[in-house]
């Protein structure tokens, strides 16, 4: 059941939810063993990084399982877990480095293999180590794996330190693996140059529940007082925004009219102004976030550049090609922040695009109609991207590979079926 069958249906309308953030969630969890005891995580999706997550947790003795409802996730953290990340499990999604600020947080030493994850190239870690060594660790790699350990000490025992932490670059992931780190060191971390995503402020939010003192989170400079120890905590993850968006762009696309129940614009303005100049109306109903566009008006092209929050997003590239794809006009993509993320471009020219790439640059002249194929999803949101593709594409679209759909996406295609598309999974 690792193919999705699209084929058009015209316009889209009705009411979808998008659920929990899957860039929150995996954080979220990462950070429960910095604490021991039962932790609750509610609105979390099930997709398949959630449970990759569990059994990274798992294979260190964290009990990971669905609560009373299905979108509850219960863990706990025993007194001792085995600090290590076996290479079979983090290898197949590169979050789960993120495991690597709380152990040695609270446990003083970590064993993690290096990441894996989606193939749209390299992602080094050394900004994550560079800003751990600051508070006192100290790594080795060998045979594939990173060892690190404390080496600073307080009352004899290794603890991080605080420290002033200048990253080169507003990495997320980054952000995430220093910040849950500080919450345990001794003393002030401040995080200079931070990532600014909804998805960090959300971490910084579950870490005061559990008793840590961080403030700035959304900006770009985070301090933290790191406190002796932390408690469990309950937590409700913040919607998808980029599940938000996929759902936005498919009403768009369609000429359809869709409300989005959990979408919270505050979290998307750069997309949204996008998807307004293109021609789809944004609003903000008591209902949630609707889009939608006459059928018979058009799309217009426009250009976008991806840039860190609050920039335009990569994640979101994918899908406003697609839109670019058979808008009017020409609009000229430019990628600034992950080497080689236009490998789905070649699929959308299977279906009769009209897009040249140089680069970084893509140049995307709109045509009036794609035409369905065979395609292959390369990583989660460009998977996505054909799947949308394939609905306003002639004849069927045959999408291989969706299990890296089903990385991202709580059963995209029961949703977007809800909705009148006609997607089946096969």
């Amino acid at each position: 059941m690792d193919r999705l069958v699209v084929s058009p249906t015209g316009p889209l309308s009705g009411a979808v939810r998008s659920g929990g953030a899957k860039n929150s969630v995996l954080k979220l969890m990462a950070a429960c063993l910095l604490a021991e005891g039962r932790h609750v995580l509610t609105n979390v999706p099930a997709i398949t990084d959630v449970d990759i997550m569990g059994e990274v947790l798992g294979a260190m003795g964290v009990d990971v399982r669905r609560g009373r409802t299905p979108d509850e996730l219960v863990v706990v953290t025993p007194a001792d877990v085995v600090p290590e990340a076996p290479y079979e499990l983090v290898e197949k999604m590169r979050a789960s480095v993120v495991v690597l600020g709380p152990l040695l947080a609270r446990h003083g030493r970590a064993k993690v293999s290096m990441p894996g994850g989606d193939d749209f190239g390299p992602r080094p870690i050394d900004m994550h180590l560079h800003a751990l060594e600051a508070m006192g660790a100290v790594f080795e790699s060998s045979h594939g794996n990173l060892e690190g350990r404390v080496e600073s000490t307080v009352a004899s025992v290794p603890r991080l330190v605080g420290n002033r932490v200048v990253l080169e670059y507003p990495s997320h992931t980054g952000t995430d693996n220093v910040l849950m780190a500080a919450t345990l060191a001794k003393g002030t971390t401040v995080i200079e140059n931070a990532a600014r995503e909804p998805e960090v402020r959300d971490l910084a939010e579950f870490l005061n529940s559990m008793g840590a003192r961080v403030s700035g989170a959304g900006t770009s400079r985070i301090e933290v007082e790191g406190v002796d120890a932390l408690h469990p905590a309950t937590h409700a993850v913040i919607p998808d925004r980029l599940v938000v968006a996929t759902f936005l762009v498919a009403a768009g696309l369609t000429g359809g009219d869709v409300v989005v129940e959990d979408g919270r614009p505050d979290h998307m303005d750069m997309l949204i102004r996008k998807l307004v100049a293109m021609g789809i109306e944004i609003t903000q109903t008591p209902e949630g976030l609707r889009a939608c566009r006459g059928a018979s008006d058009p799309l217009a092209s426009v250009d976008l550049a991806t840039l860190p929050y609050p920039g335009f997003a990569t994640d979101y590239k994918p899908l406003l090609v697609t839109l670019l794809t058979v808008a009017d006009g020409v609009g000229i993509v430019t990628e600034n922040l992950f080497f080689g993320r236009f490998r789905y471009v070649e699929e959308l020219r299977r279906m009769g695009a009209d897009i040249r790439t140089e680069g970084h640059h893509a140049v995307v002249r709109g045509v009036a109609r794609l035409s369905g194929a065979p395609v292959r999803a390369f990583d989660v949101r460009a998977g996505a991207a054909l799947v949308l593709a394939g609905l306003v594409a002639d004849g069927e679209t045959v999408i291989t590979d969706a299990r890296h759909i089903d990385r991202g996406y709580e059963d995209l295609d029961g949703k977007l079926t809800s909705l009148g598309a006609h997607v089946v999974r096969a």
